[in-house]
């Protein structure tokens, strides 16, 4: 392992060669006052990075950069919804879904190990991670008696199920048997959950024992709610924060006698929502907050060191029901910079090398480190015109379709062999409509979650794009409501296209996107026999498309258009700039790259080079109300909210 340390100094031991040379015995103990690994004390000194939100080729990368830092583990999540996107197909990396580049578990643990690391792995099945249901399947959904994160038979089948494929593989990697793994989480914050099923997490370890797993098993909580979450006789539980930190410290100190402390997640900073101010946690705080721990001493490891990029429709969202009965919602920007160590594009921040000083300062161990590999070049190509465009009736003409007599939530569709639909949009259309002059569409209950109503192919609605419009028809109001025409219309056309923006990723599990709390009324009659659409932007049928027009710069409402970005020699990580745009998806080559939104805060969405190519690239953008006369490019991240 070709490693240089700090100094430049060779003679100091590798990681593993400090705490493996002649075979590792034993694993991860927490059985006296500190850790030990191997029978040798040792402080976990983490970083996350979740596989999944980087791309593969840029995997060693990140993982060099984490161990050049002084860290000496990595933590990953590990995404249920990903690894099984349909009921009993799994998908390691070898399979042919969009994400499926992403998805090589085994060969990041493989990496981890070569750049001197060790890892933490939390399977689930509920990871949060600001990430798509929380890492659920949606076509769970499809089961009309499932309840999540307890005992629930249904549940616990699939769990059953999922648990005994992946935790074989996992159990490859542990430590003792000569791979990274020194421990598992079970579950995750469970006492935020609004559940106490404590039967339910023994049966987690459970399956974990059933399955070879012999490394430390670990709770993570808030330190606030006490053992809520966990079994203390059977984890060693964990906290989760970024603030008030000795107390906190303290706190868990308290609840494990005689036991080590480790923070699991001391937060770097904190994501972004789409209508929120840009977050923010100073180089300072973060820097003092984080000495706190090294010197209390506790182990620690940094949420997220680097955040990467939600990349498709796999952001996650929060909301809760507000004291006016309002219903508040903020889905996930695409971006997951999370004001890391590491941003978005990989580089280094400030916060790099405040950890790599404190760390230089705390850990007692020596052991040899990489220099920090020379940071990647991001690029601002030339802006690209748009070229041509398919409106939204010529992308449904080559679709499926579901006839149904009411309307149906996208996860009850009998698509995508009886799967559900899981991402993207739904498009309710009904034909042949009598529309008398300023007649009133009506949606029953909460629009899931955002809605476009087009009358003959004419977008009637409003346009979202600033924050005070989420406040209006459009967004996910109970009984939204809007005039479909000024004057009476014979045998009309009605679309109605919802767009999941994001499943919520804590605290509400049974949440069905599209329409389906209640009827869709003309005036006081309800409308009846609609045909649905999937529209979910699936690389092979994107890159199918054709009968493109020419592009018509008066054009408003949902459509596709096409645009070319030609690259003569290396392709570079860029940044697409959007704020010139409405609201929409970016999709380069066929890949759902993300999504963008000009009421803010991000108005650019991560391009990595890994997903372009030299000569000619496609640029696709679907925007939902009116189109820029160009794509632009950008060398950084750029954060602006847009209010009123």
């Amino acid at each position: 392992m070709a490693l240089t340390n700090f100094s430049g100094v060779s003679s100091l031991p590798t990681n593993y060669e400090y705490f493996a040379s002649g075979g590792a015995k034993n694993g991860l103990s927490v059985n006296g006052s500190t850790m030990r690994l191997n029978d040798k004390e040792v402080f976990i000194y983490g970083g996350a990075m979740h596989y999944f939100r980087v791309p593969r080729p840029y995997w060693r990368d990140r993982l060099k950069k984490i161990r050049a830092a002084g860290l000496n583990t990595v933590e990953t999540y590990v995404p249920w919804n990903l690894h099984e996107p349909r009921s009993g197909e799994f998908d390691f990396g070898d399979k042919d879904n969009d994400m499926s580049d992403f998805l090589n578990l085994q060969e990041f643990l493989t990496i981890a190990k070569e750049e001197d690391l060790f890892a933490i792995v939390r399977p689930g099945p509920y990871i949060c991670a600001e990430f798509e249901s929380g890492g659920f399947p949606s076509w769970l959904l499809r089961e009309n008696d499932i309840d999540f994160r307890n005992s629930n038979p249904t549940y616990m089948k699939y769990v059953t199920r999922w648990f005994n494929l992946l935790l074989p593989i996992l159990a490859m990697f542990q430590f003792t048997r000569g791979g990274p793994i020194i421990a598992f989480q079970v579950e995750n914050e469970y006492a935020l959950s609004g559940k106490h099923d404590l039967d339910y997490l023994r049966k987690l370890r459970q399956l974990m024992l059933d399955n070879g797993i012999k490394e430390l098993l670990v709770t993570s909580d808030n330190p606030p709610r006490g053992t809520f979450g966990t079994i203390p006789e059977l984890f060693f539980m964990t906290g989760n924060f970024n603030r008030n930190i000795k107390p906190q410290l303290d706190m868990l100190k308290s609840l494990q006698p005689g036991k080590p402390v480790m923070v699991m997640e001391y937060w770097a900073g904190w994501y972004d929502a789409w209508g929120s101010r840009h977050s923010n946690f100073p180089i300072e705080t973060f820097k003092e907050n984080y000495e706190i721990i090294l010197s209390y001493p506790a182990s620690v490891n940094i949420y997220m060191f680097h955040g990467g990029t939600n990349f498709g429709f796999l952001n996650g969202a929060s909301n809760n029901i507000l004291y006016d009965d309002r219903y508040y919602f903020r889905a996930v920007t695409t971006s997951y910079d999370y004001l890391s160590p590491l941003n978005e594009a990989g580089n280094y921040t400030d916060k790099y090398w405040a950890v790599k000083e404190l760390l230089q300062k705390y850990n007692k161990i020596k052991t040899l480190l990489p220099e920090p590999p020379v940071p990647q070049e991001t690029e601002s190509y030339p802006a690209i015109g748009i070229e041509q465009q398919l409106s939204l009736g010529e992308l449904l003409s080559s679709l499926p379709n579901v006839t149904s007599k009411t309307v149906l939530p996208m996860e009850k569709l009998d698509v995508n062999n009886h799967n559900g639909q899981s991402y993207g949009y739904i498009v309710y259309r009904k034909t042949n409509v009598d529309i008398p002059a300023n007649g009133t569409l009506l949606i029953e209950g909460r629009v899931f979650d955002t809605v476009m109503v087009l009358v003959n192919g004419v977008l009637v609605s409003p346009w979202l794009e600033k924050t005070s419009d989420l406040n209006r028809f459009g967004s996910y109001l109970r009984d939204s409501s809007v005039i479909l025409s000024s004057t009476a219309l014979e045998k009309a056309t009605i679309d109605i296209v919802v767009e999941n923006w994001g499943r919520v990723n804590n605290g509400i599990y049974k949440q069905y996107k599209g329409l389906w709390q209640g009827g869709v009324k003309l005036n006081d009659a309800y409308l009846y026999d609609w045909t649905i659409f999937p529209l979910e932007f699936q690389k092979k049928w994107t890159n199918s498309l054709n009968n493109w027009q020419t592009f018509d710069d008066e054009t408003v409402g949902p459509c596709l258009f096409k645009a070319n970005l030609q690259i003569a020699g290396t392709p570079k990580d860029t940044f697409v700039y959007m704020e010139n745009w409405k609201k929409g998806i970016v999709i380069v080559n066929g890949f759902v790259l993300g999504r963008y939104a000009r009421l803010g805060p991000t108005q650019t969405v991560f391009l990595p080079a890994t997903l372009l190519k030299q000569g000619s690239n496609t640029i696709y953008i679907f925007e939902h109300f009116k189109h820029a006369l160009q794509v632009e490019f950008s060398k950084t991240i750029v954060n602006t909210l847009h209010y009123q």
